[in-house]
């Protein structure tokens, strides 16, 4: 099997947390630190800090910003669908389950699936994600939490019932 290195593996920090260490190969890259408060949370890639949080107060479209600036914008593309519509520097991707009521996620550009996101394991607690290189690495971290945001919401929906 080849070796990429472009591939990034999420750790959580501590048993059943929803705060993540990045790997990239071997080598931690980014932490994702998930708030309990409103599906918002910080990222830190390459030693900086991005914010992830929802654009408006009760609901909109998730933003990746810095120092002010969005970077990238999730939208979900329906109430009953597992995707979000996403914009990066004008262009437009889709983050997608790849079925109904799998774990799995297929990213893509338009109707080409050009990367993946799931989980390791059966049971595991842990995430590998495998998305296209020309994507800044703050870019794939954010696509990571918003599969990550999705598998806490059924999580939080099944410890409910």
């Amino acid at each position: 099997m080849e070796r990429n290195d472009t591939m990034l593996t999420a750790i959580p920090k501590h048993w059943l947390s929803w705060d993540f260490t990045v790997l990239q190969g071997s080598e931690p890259v980014a932490a994702i630190d998930v708030s309990w408060w409103r599906e918002n949370g910080e990222l830190t890639v390459a030693g900086s800090r991005y914010r992830v949080r929802r654009e408006g107060l009760m609901s909109g479209a998730f933003i990746l910003e810095s120092a002010g600036s969005v970077l990238a914008r999730a939208e979900k593309t329906g109430v009953f669908v597992r995707s979000f519509a996403i914009e990066h520097a004008g262009r437009h991707y889709q983050l997608r389950a790849r079925s109904a009521f799998g774990r799995k996620f297929a990213f893509g550009d338009g109707s080409q699936v050009t990367g993946s996101i799931s989980p390791v394991g059966l049971f595991a607690h842990r995430a590998r994600a495998d998305l296209p290189a020309h994507l800044p690495l703050a870019v794939q971290i954010f696509i990571l939490w918003l599969a990550i945001i999705l598998w806490k919401r059924d999580a939080d929906s099944t410890a409910a019932t």
